[in-house]
């Protein structure tokens, strides 16, 4: 996949990649969630979860970091990793080949959209919709028919970025995904549905 650049902030966005990690683990150092999820939440069910610590999410991520597929794409500003996105082949996260509020719609090999990490001092930019084109483009790349989302859909009230983790409907729909289910959960606080767009 090509680079991303932003000539005015010299914006680059590329795989995640043992070159990278050094970068990605400040990113997710800086605090809140991800300094203990590592974006292997959904990589693992609920009784896995349960028995993990940061330190196993940490090193997990971490293993990662040379496979090809890449887990994620890093936005790196010179040296320093400024966002993130965690996306891969849906069959990769084991909580959501077993969940029953986000169960597969069909049989396409479809490829899933599960985090946004920005930092809080470059939030404001647009970043996360970049780093979502840039999942777009990495997922074509690798022959993905369909990628899919899991946002929140805040329908016009403020919602915590802690929450918002998975992006919001607004976004992925602006980047041309269309809303095809509702997420019915009884432990939810906020609306959350899915998003699917085709590639091929």
């Amino acid at each position: 996949m090509q680079q991303m650049e932003d000539s005015e902030r010299e914006l680059r966005i590329e795989p995640l990649s043992p070159t990278s990690w050094d970068a990605l683990a400040r990113l997710f150092n800086e605090g809140g969630d991800p300094r203990w999820c590592w974006c292997v939440y959904w990589r693992l069910r609920s009784k896995d979860w349960s028995a993990s610590s940061p330190s196993k999410n940490k090193r997990m991520l971490q293993g990662l970091a040379d496979r090809e597929p890449a887990p994620g794409l890093v936005a790196l500003e010179g040296e320093r990793a400024v966002g993130w996105v965690g996306l891969g082949p849906r069959e990769d996260f084991d909580r959501l080949e077993h969940s029953k509020v986000r169960p597969r719609l069909d049989d396409v090999p479809v490829w899933s959209v599960v985090c946004f990490v920005v930092s809080k001092g470059a939030r404001g930019r647009g970043l996360a919709r970049r780093l979502l084109d840039a999942a777009l483009a990495y997922a074509a790349d690798h022959g993905a028919p369909a990628i899919e989302g899991y946002p929140v859909a805040p329908d016009g009230e403020r919602v915590a970025a802690a929450k918002a983790y998975t992006g919001v409907l607004s976004m992925f729909q602006d980047a041309g995904f269309r809303e095809v289910r509702s997420v019915e959960s009884p432990s939810a606080t906020v609306r959350r549905t899915i998003v699917r767009m085709d590639l091929a």
